[in-house]
């Protein structure tokens, strides 16, 4: 069987990332490696002290869709996806780039964490993706691919990850299972696992410069990863190149997940 693919192959395309903060997002190195692939662009923000920093992003981009999004809100995922069908008619790509416990409930421990702060972190980090596939499905007339953000805390005991271990555990096998539920319409759904970064997000962690420098220094490649090595790959992933791969947990990290 001959491979028919675009070129750029991506083009016609359309994508929605979640989660851009600023241009250090790793959401923010996929929209534009999915951009750069010729994708057209939907991109959200988090709230009105967001939307100063993502709108020159979003038009630099030339993003044609720019909404605000609390991803805790159903109101506001439904007018999302509901601008989405009504401008597009479809959707090719969905990026789930959210993360977010209780400072305290972060930093204090995970026997420490209390229920409330347990259960945020659970809604915010993982449940929201399900909300967001259950709405994407849809809009995949003719297949798609989602993306979630994990971390290697999901799988192995990384100091001071803490409450987002678990959580970013059961994000993990809720990408297999919906990759299992959406299959058979050819949707294809991965959990990327980026090595550390230096994101907004990230600088909750305590003693985080300590995991950049440990994580250099045991990476094969002797190097961090930065977000465009992380969008590239899912620009890859949303490719017909990748139209076999799914249900997958892919590292982007150097190799730094391989080292005992």
């Amino acid at each position: 069987m001959t491979l028919q693919v675009q070129t750029p192959p991506l083009k016609g395309a359309k994508a929605l990332v979640t989660g851009i903060a600023n241009e250090h997002s790793i959401a923010y190195g996929c929209a534009k490696a999915f951009r750069d692939l010729g994708a057209e662009l939907a991109i959200t923000y988090a709230g009105e002290k967001a939307k100063p920093h993502v709108e020159p992003l979003a038009q630099a981009l030339e993003a044609p869709i720019f909404m605000p999004l609390d991803a805790s809100r159903q109101d506001e995922l439904d007018a999302v996806f509901a601008r989405i069908d009504r401008e597009w008619g479809a959707l090719d790509i969905l990026v789930h780039s959210i993360a977010w416990a209780p400072k305290d409930d972060l930093q204090g421990g995970l026997l420490n964490c209390s229920a409330q702060g347990f259960a945020a972190a659970m809604d915010i980090s993982c449940h929201s993706f399900v909300r967001m596939a259950r709405l994407a499905a849809p809009l995949m007339k003719n297949g798609g691919t989602m993306f979630t953000m994990s971390y290697h805390g999901a799988n192995k005991v990384v100091a001071n990850y803490n409450v987002m271990g678990p959580v970013k555990a059961a994000l993990e096998a809720c990408a297999r299972y919906l990759a299992f539920e959406l299959g058979p319409q050819g949707v294809r759904v991965h959990a990327i696992s980026p090595g550390p970064l230096k994101t907004r997000a990230a600088s909750g962690l305590k003693d985080f410069d300590l995991l950049l420098t440990e994580a250099a220094a045991r990476a094969p490649l002797g190097e961090l990863v930065d977000i465009m090595d992380v969008g590239y790959t899912c620009a890859f992933l949303a490719t017909p190149y990748a139209r076999r791969v799914s249900g997958e947990t892919l590292y982007v990290d150097g190799g730094v997940h391989i080292m005992a």
